[in-house]
């Protein structure tokens, strides 16, 4: 289907609020906002960051870790990523190439376009 597109991560915890909101939220509704490709939170049994603080599931405790995962072309995951400087709370953002093999192709066009 197409080379071109690109995967962002960004990490952070369940627990990290920006203002009054949870901080994954808030980067999912940008990304949203955004028009970006494609973004899906993904929850994660255990992690920890260069802080070596490990989060974990727990039945009473909202602190683990978290993935946010965003689709799109570089160049527009690249200045999405560099909107979030206001955001306090996330960890570790990476992006790498990925080949999308399948999907909604006219979903994605559109996206692109916007």
């Amino acid at each position: 289907m197409s080379d071109h597109f690109k995967l962002l991560r960004i990490y952070t915890d369940e627990a990290a609020y920006f203002g009054d909101r949870k901080l994954f939220e808030e980067v999912a509704s940008r990304a949203r906002d955004a028009k970006m490709a494609g973004a899906t939170v993904l929850q994660a049994l255990f992690g920890f960051g260069h802080s070596a603080h490990q989060h974990r599931k727990h039945f009473l405790e909202d602190d683990q870790s978290l993935v946010i995962e965003i689709v799109d072309e570089d160049a527009r995951l690249r200045e999405f990523a560099a909107s979030l400087a206001d955001v306090h709370g996330i960890g570790l953002i990476t992006l790498e190439a990925v080949e999308v093999l399948g999907g909604d192709s006219s979903l994605i066009a559109t996206a692109i376009k916007a």
